[in-house]
């Protein structure tokens, strides 16, 4: 394979699928409570609500009659148990939105600088990551997770900061992970032709995205990832980041 340039997915990829769904989503279940009983009142905490509110504002208007408002006027508790319905509903619906990803990493946040949290990398990606910067490849991350939750996982990792190994970071606000035109944006806005990328994830959808898109692409294939169907058999499939040394 000739590139000269890495994106990579998180989730699946350079982290274990059981990380989010075990360690990251459980710590902003579990722990809501107490996080809005500490940060209630604060400007920090009430600008990451309003976009909630916003968000399941646009959900009523359109149509979604599940969506769980959060009132502007009550007293704490009821304002409370309506953020901790919106995002009880909005988590077990596993969405994708830009709300809901921005107040996870605000919990998250907390956790990694109080040394609760340390984001799970595999053990065969750090070579890699050396070998690409030591032969001067830029290395990006893509993933659906928020820019600042990416930053915390790389940036308090059980391998240390890895942030120094990264050029950049995208996440859906470049577009939708599934369609090409997201993968066609990023490689205008880093500067390099697609022909020249290579993209790494474990989802096929983004697989075939990003290479209708004109990326070299591969499939990641770890412990507990969704089983691959036979549309992936056209593409290489890795279980390591070492067969991608080879």
């Amino acid at each position: 394979m000739d590139y000269d340039t890495i994106v990579l997915d998180i989730e699946g990829t350079i982290t274990p699928i059981t990380f989010v769904k075990d360690v990251l989503f459980p710590y902003v279940s579990q722990g809501l409570d107490a996080f809005l009983d500490r940060n209630w009142g604060s400007a920090d905490l009430e600008s990451y609500v309003e976009l909630l509110r916003e968000q399941a504002q646009k959900d009523i208007d359109s149509g979604m009659k599940e969506a769980v408002v959060i009132p502007k006027e009550g007293t704490p508790e009821e304002i409370k148990a309506a953020i901790k319905k919106n995002i009880a509903w909005q988590m077990a619906a596993d969405r994708k939105i830009g709300a809901l990803k921005a107040f996870q990493g605000l919990m998250w946040k907390d956790g990694y600088a109080a040394g609760e949290l340390r984001g799970e990398i595999y053990d065969d990606v750090i070579p890699l990551l050396k070998q690409w910067k030591s032969s001067g490849k830029p290395m990006y991350i893509y993933s659906s997770g928020s820019v600042p939750a990416q930053k915390l996982i790389v940036g308090y990792s059980d391998k240390g900061d890895l942030t120094e190994y990264f050029s950049g970071y995208f996440d859906t606000a470049v577009g939708l992970k599934i369609e090409a035109a997201s993968y066609e944006k990023i490689a205008q806005e880093i500067g390099k032709n697609p022909s020249k990328i290579l993209f790494v994830s474990d989802n096929i959808k983004e697989i075939q995205a990003a290479k209708q898109a004109g990326y070299q692409v591969v499939i990641s294939e770890r412990p507990g990832n969704a089983p691959l169907g036979p549309e992936s058999k056209e593409f290489k499939i890795i279980t390591s980041f070492e067969q991608l040394s080879q």
